[in-house]
């Protein structure tokens, strides 16, 4: 994937509409926005001038090109450099499921499509699959057909799911489910293609779903052990 950023905002829950209106006038308007808590004391905040640790995060697809007009216009419209506003970064797609779905989720942006990108020695990959509410189970019942042992589930909100219909030919509910999945680099396509053929926009779970290189881990080579001795053993057998 060439250029593709997953955009990660995180602010005070109540600052999360100027964010959002923000980041329109950019044609970034398909997001997740899920709701967190930060662990910052009394004391922190009231240096940073926050009235609660009550946080919103807001997750959207953005080219190279976007993040360097979003980001100015966060620092002239949204003073974001000022404490207690909200931090933005963004992380390089590996990889997303679906030409359809790419164009949904950066509709509006300038892109040139490339190669799938990965980091060198990336040994693992974090898949991201985003549901309609209430169907997480199948996600992960599609998931595991495809090799995943387990994931993570946030509740969260879409925004500009109201396009869904034009670009993907479906409706797409608000009221959304984030599954988190650490897999092997080696399995993530075939992970992702279980979720889109079981899964999928086309589906009444909805699913969208892209993948993020990881770094490096810790706490999965026992697991890990162990599958690769369960593959072992169906060969021999």
């Amino acid at each position: 994937m060439s250029e593709v950023y997953v955009m990660v905002t995180i602010c005070s829950r109540k600052n999360m509409p100027r964010f959002v209106d923000c980041y329109k006038d950019y044609n970034v308007e398909a997001a997740n926005i899920s709701l967190g808590r930060g662990t910052a004391s009394s004391d922190v905040l009231d240096l940073l001038g926050l009235e609660d640790d009550e946080k919103g995060i807001h997750m959207s697809l953005v080219t190279e090109n976007t993040w360097k007009n979003v980001k100015k216009g966060l620092q002239s419209k949204l003073r974001i450099d000022v404490p207690g506003t909200g931090i933005a970064f963004i992380v390089s797609l590996s990889s997303i499921g679906g030409k359809r779905e790419l164009g949904f989720l950066i509709d509006g942006q300038e892109y040139k499509k490339g190669d799938e990108s990965t980091l060198k020695d990336t040994k693992h990959e974090l898949i991201v699959a985003i549901a309609n509410y209430g169907y997480n189970t199948q996600v992960m019942r599609a998931a595991e057909e495809g090799g995943a042992t387990g994931g993570t589930v946030l509740h969260g909100k879409g925004v500009g799911m109201k396009r869904a219909e034009q670009f993907l030919g479906v409706s797409l509910v608000s009221e959304k489910e984030v599954i988190l999945i650490v897999a092997k680099s080696s399995q993530k396509n075939a992970i992702m293609r279980a979720i889109m053929d079981k899964a999928g926009v086309d589906s009444k779970a909805g699913t969208i779903v892209f993948s993020l290189p990881v770094t490096s881990t810790a706490g999965l080579r026992i697991l890990e052990d162990l599958q690769d001795e369960e593959v072992d053993d169906e060969n021999n057998n």
